[in-house]
C-alpha cells in the first residue's frame, strides 16, 4: 500500500479522551501509504489520549480546531474514545467541520464511539455503518442501518466496531481514502503553517 495515499492530507479529529490506539495505529497506516496527516483538535497545544480507563499520552495538535478548513483535506478520520466524540459533538465547529466532509463529498473513516459525531453531524440516514455496541441504538435512531462486522463501507464513510478491527478498518478506509478527489490546491504564494 506504499505510495498509495501519496499527496493526500487527511485531518484527524479529536479531543481529550480519545482511544490513543485507534488514532496512532491508523495515522501510521495512513503516513505509510504516503499521506500527510494533521492532527486537529479543539485542546490546545497538546491532546491528551485515554488507554481505555487510563489516561495514555499526550501528541502535540498539529492544527487548532478554530483554525482547521476541511477544504484543506481530502479525508476525514475519527478515532474513537468514550470521552473524545462526547466532547466533541458539543462544540458547534467540530460538528460542522464533519459535516462539511459530507457536504463535498469527501471520504470520512470513523471508529468505536466516533459515530456519534456522525448522528450530531445529522450524515446517517440510510447508511450502513456499524460502531462500538452501544451506540447501535444511537445510530438506528438516526436512520442509519447498523450491522455487527468487523468494517463497514458505504458511499465514502468507512466504520468499524473496535481496537481489534484496525487492521481491516485500516484496509478499508486507506481503500476508500485512495479514491478521494483531488482537493483544491491552494493559490501560489499562500501557505498555511502548522501551528
Amino acid at each position: 500500500m506504499q505510495n498509495k495515499l501519496a499527496g493526500k492530507r487527511i485531518a484527524i479529529l479529536v479531543a481529550d479522551g480519545f482511544e490513543q490506539v485507534e488514532m496512532t495505529e491508523p495515522r501510521k497506516a495512513l503516513e505509510n501509504a504516503g499521506a500527510r496527516t494533521d492532527l486537529i483538535s479543539p485542546a490546545k497545544p497538546k491532546v491528551q489520549a485515554a488507554k481505555h480507563h487510563d489516561k495514555g499520552d499526550t501528541f502535540p495538535v498539529d492544527v487548532p480546531l478554530d483554525l482547521a478548513q476541511p477544504g484543506d483535506y481530502d479525508a476525514l478520520l475519527l478515532p474513537g474514545g468514550v470521552a473524545n466524540p462526547d466532547q466533541l459533538r458539543t462544540i458547534p465547529k467540530a460538528v460542522h467541520f464533519v459535516r462539511s466532509f459530507f457536504d463535498r463529498h469527501k471520504p470520512v473513516a470513523a471508529i468505536c464511539h466516533a459515530p456519534w459525531m456522525l448522528v450530531e453531524a445529522n450524515v446517517v440516514q440510510g447508511r450502513n455503518v456499524t460502531s462500538w455496541p452501544s451506540l447501535q441504538t444511537d445510530l438506528r435512531n438516526a436512520g442509519a442501518k447498523w450491522t455487527d462486522q468487523p468494517a463497514v463501507i458505504d458511499n465514502g464513510l468507512v466504520t468499524s466496531r473496535k481496537p481489534d478491527d484496525i487492521p481491516a478498518f485500516n484496509d478499508a478506509m486507506i481503500e476508500v481514502f485512495s479514491k478521494a478527489p483531488e482537493r483544491e490546491v491552494e493559490p501560489a504564494g499562500i501557505s498555511r503553517g502548522r501551528y
